[in-house]
């Protein structure tokens, strides 16, 4: 007769036994992270919100990356993709998975490059720091206007003439951050201030209390003592919207 000890050894072998079997089951109902059905939701997602052009965009083109391979994702009857709060379709970006009809819920992201094409300004030459902008600097072509989160300039006006603050390389688009910001007045100098209303405007005079910098908001003293913050808007003149 089996004496306890073997029959407990046993019983426990087999239990293990099925348990190990019980897990390569599970293993292989998982969702593996290159699933191309979660590929396509996101690329799905992507082409409906940018298939509206904005004005000067000529293509749009969505590159869909890839999940880490070692994740391991529980079965799920409806994944569901969403772009995350704060996120946009722009760049580089991400989109959202979560499955919400399962047995164990799970949410990742999927990383997402959305090149939006359109012409802009690109350097001609090698252009460097501190160097003044020509118009045989620059050129019209076909650049991913998302590359870089500063804005691509297209009007040869808006950089002829400016100051560059980074280097540019040939090829490579211009953009607002490659300027220098412009300085419009000196602190202690008079100013124009101007009130923005709905369709009216008041202007009248103060005494710049920091220098007017470019896309930076000055303090200026009204002749009646009050301070009051605006935006510099051009050669001795502060715009404030009321």
């Amino acid at each position: 007769m089996e004496n306890m000890g073997s029959l407990l050894l046993r019983l426990a072998t087999h239990a293990l036994l099925g348990l190990a079997a019980l897990v390569c089951g599970i293993a292989r109902a998982q969702v593996p992270a290159a699933d191309p059905s979660l590929e396509q939701q996101v690329r799905s997602l992507a082409e409906a919100g940018t298939q509206n052009k904005p004005a000067g965009v000529s293509r749009i083109d969505i590159q869909v990356g890839q999940l880490d391979p070692r994740l391991r994702l529980a079965p799920c009857q409806k994944v569901e993709p969403y772009l995350p709060s704060g996120a946009r379709l722009w760049g580089k970006t991400r989109i959202g998975l979560r499955c919400v009809q399962g047995q164990v819920p799970w949410n990742v992201y999927m990383p997402v490059t959305v090149k939006i094409y359109g012409q802009a300004l690109v350097a001609t030459a090698p252009l460097a720091v501190g160097a003044v902008v020509t118009a045989g600097d620059v050129a019209q072509a076909e650049v991913d206007l998302a590359e870089d989160n500063s804005v691509a300039v297209a009007d040869a006006n808006l950089v002829v003439g400016r100051t560059l603050a980074r280097a540019i390389n040939p090829g490579q688009s211009l953009r607002m951050a490659h300027l220098k910001a412009r300085q419009y007045f000196q602190a202690g100098e008079t100013v124009k201030l101007v009130a923005l209303g709905n369709g009216f405007s008041v202007a009248s005079e103060g005494e710049a209390l920091s220098a007017g910098i470019e896309g930076q908001p000055a303090r200026v003293k009204t002749e009646s003592g009050r301070v009051l913050t605006g935006i510099p808007a051009g050669d001795h003149r502060v715009e404030l919207a009321l």
